[in-house]
């Protein structure tokens, strides 16, 4: 299934906007260079911020590349189950010695500001986390030749996509690491989320835009699995998340292959909403107990993230990965995005030896 989005890159290989600092322009520049996408984050960033690194992203490639917002969420969480959050991580504030962050820290993430940014100094591609921006937000960055993307979790919000006039829709499985783009965070679904190729088969059944598939993707056979499902791209975080282009702490990417990190979980602990993770010491002390209440956690445990980063500790970091972590590969990123292009290659050729029934079995 071909796309205008896929006639920017010769390569169905899109690299996942991370925030926090992993998708940083070296990244995005590399991937785009290779014949991927790139993505930049702006999530966390201000205006300004998400604008300088649209300039040095430019400097670096001039091939087509995105940029991600969060889209603003609504003002839910109890103020007495934040406090109590607080209370129970005085622990924390005792052992890495610092404060705790302000969670009034606002909730729109400087939304409109990025916005008129992106407006004033168009890019190629726009993706949203969170929720379905407004048509007349879509219909402007269309204006301004921008191709958009919303990410969803099940049919209900592909249709609100569709419904909102979006290009295309990402599909994101459970198996995806970080933040589940679920349009309402509703504590009674957690744990309910739907696999990937579940999700783009549903999803291409209810709506006629294309589907770029996310979640759990480390290798070319995966990608050809999703291709075959229906999808025009696969959306890859975690597999560029050990690349020395890549952003992310140091004990970040080698917590991916180290064996006492054998598996993730969907949290609130780090930040109030569900994010897939690699269980640590945090995550399962804090984990049971953490409330719905996104952006407030966010902002409160981001000192003890920070301090624990500094102090190089494995233990307290927020180290976001999908379910496919250990089969991360310490390559630049271009390199990766070719290995990926010849195991694709390759899985395309099994398929046909299989469907002439030559294949034999393994």
């Amino acid at each position: 299934m071909s796309s205008a989005l896929t006639d920017l890159f010769p390569f169905p290989i899109v690299q996942a906007p991370m925030a926090g600092g992993v998708s940083v322009p070296q990244l995005a520049a590399a991937v785009s260079e290779a014949g991927g996408l790139g993505f930049l984050a702006a999530g966390y960033k201000t205006a300004d911020g998400m604008y300088q690194e649209i300039k040095q992203l430019r400097g670096l490639t001039g091939r087509p590349f995105g940029v991600n917002v969060f889209v603003p969420q609504p003002d839910h969480a109890e103020s007495g189950a934040v406090e109590l959050y607080a209370q129970q991580l005085a622990g924390e504030v005792t052992w890495y010695e610092t404060e705790l962050g302000d969670p009034d820290g606002g909730r729109d993430d400087g939304y409109d500001a990025k916005l008129a940014v992106l407006l004033d100094n168009p890019v190629p591609v726009v993706s949203f986390h969170f929720g379905v921006p407004s048509r007349e937000v879509l219909d402007a960055l269309r204006r301004a030749g921008t191709l958009t993307l919303v990410t969803a979790t099940t049919v209900e919000e592909a249709l609100a996509v569709e419904r909102a006039g979006a290009d295309v829709v990402t599909a994101q499985g459970v198996e995806a690491g970080g933040h589940q783009g679920t349009h309402r965070d509703t504590p009674e679904n957690d744990g309910a989320g739907i696999g990937l190729l579940s999700l783009i088969a549903q999803i291409r059944e209810a709506v006629s835009l294309p589907v770029v598939a996310a979640g759990g993707i480390m290798r070319g056979g995966q990608i050809a699995a999703v291709l075959a499902a229906g999808a025009c791209a696969a959306q890859l975080g975690t597999a560029f998340v050990a690349t020395p282009e890549s952003g992310a702490h140091p004990v970040h990417k080698q917590a991916l292959t180290n064996p006492l990190f054998a598996r993730t979980e969907l949290t609130r602990a780090f930040t109030g909403r569900p994010a897939r993770a690699l269980v640590n010491r945090f995550l399962r002390e804090h984990g049971p107990y953490a409330p719905a209440a996104y952006p407030e956690i966010n902002y409160l445990t981001a000192p003890l993230r920070k301090a624990a980063a500094k102090a190089g500790d494995a233990q307290g970091m927020s180290m976001f990965a999908g379910q496919g972590h250990r089969m991360a590969r310490e390559l630049p990123a271009g390199e990766l995005v070719q290995a990926l292009m010849t195991e694709l290659a390759s899985a395309g050729t099994q398929l046909s030896d299989v469907a002439r029934c030559g294949g034999e079995a393994r």
